[in-house]
């Protein structure tokens, strides 16, 4: 009987805790929802945001960071049209300046109002890379041989599209050559690329016999460098970066790009050929 008596208190104890002892479901403690910040920047810092973002997530395991990589043109429309974005760094002032409702000048011409007041600030400088296939065939050294060769129709040379600003520096050095675009085009001397990387990617598969690209993709893809433009023939290559209105975490983003500008960050950019500015 005693034994029948432990053994029925043995099983009643095992069905209370199976049952949670009156029915409470025992739940594990929910984790703390980690932080989305949208990153949208230029394709031209691909690997170094990459890398960077990795490093950043790994000393702050409450955050996540997601990036769109594009054109920064293609970016600000996104942007424009409502796309979630949390931080924008452009390749060119230009598509900031169409975004920014204080300091944006002329080119502002929508009075859009997308920068969050007071984040904007110009992080990096990068250089416009006059690039070549593996073994330069068409035996390719500087801008003024891009000059002949356009001039007499015997290079064919990749440039980015109108909207992209590596495509914009290089009308300016077009320009400065005294070499009409609409007319090489027409003429079959010039491809072009929705985004610098379409760019690397024609010159790397030696589709053309040069390319007008970044000095830091230029380093990423391991392509040769046979000159870079200078202040004159383009301007700066300056990218601002800021924290977009409407920001779901302004605080969280501002973190993020502060950690942008800091020793860790400059090591890597400085790497591949950026020059920090912050």
């Amino acid at each position: 009987m005693k034994k029948r008596t432990a053994l029925l208190t043995a099983l009643a104890l095992t069905l209370c805790l199976l049952a949670g002892c009156g029915g409470q479901t025992q739940e594990a403690p929910s984790q703390e929802e980690k932080t989305e910040i949208i990153v949208f920047a230029a394709a031209s810092m691909t690997e170094t945001l990459t890398e960077l973002g990795d490093r950043y997530m790994a000393d702050h395991p409450d955050v996540t960071l997601v990036f769109n990589f594009d054109s920064s043109g293609t970016l600000k429309t996104q942007i424009q049209e409502g796309a979630a974005c949390d931080v924008f760094i452009s390749a060119g002032q230009k598509q900031m300046d169409q975004m920014d409702l204080r300091d944006g000048g002329d080119e502002n011409t929508e009075g859009l109002d997308l920068v969050l007041e007071g984040t904007r600030f110009d992080i990096l400088e990068n250089k416009v890379a006059l690039t070549v296939p593996e073994g330069n065939p068409a035996d390719i050294h500087s801008y003024e041989d891009v000059k002949t060769g356009l001039t007499n129709g015997t290079i064919l040379m990749a440039m980015g599209n109108a909207d992209v600003p590596v495509g914009q520096y290089t009308q300016k050095i077009l320009a400065y050559y005294g070499l009409v675009e609409e007319d090489l085009a027409r003429a079959g001397c010039i491809t072009y690329g929705s985004n610098v990387k379409e760019v690397t990617t024609q010159v790397g598969e030696a589709a053309v016999d040069c390319g007008v690209i970044y000095q830091t993709d230029a380093f990423s893809a391991g392509l040769t460098v046979v000159d870079t433009a200078t202040d004159e023939m383009c301007g700066r290559v300056i990218y601002p970066a800021a924290v977009i209105k409407g920001s779901a975490h302004p605080e969280e983003a501002k973190a993020f790009l502060d950690y942008l500008t800091g020793d860790e960050a400059d090591a890597v950019f400085e790497a591949v050929g950026f020059t920090p500015i912050a």
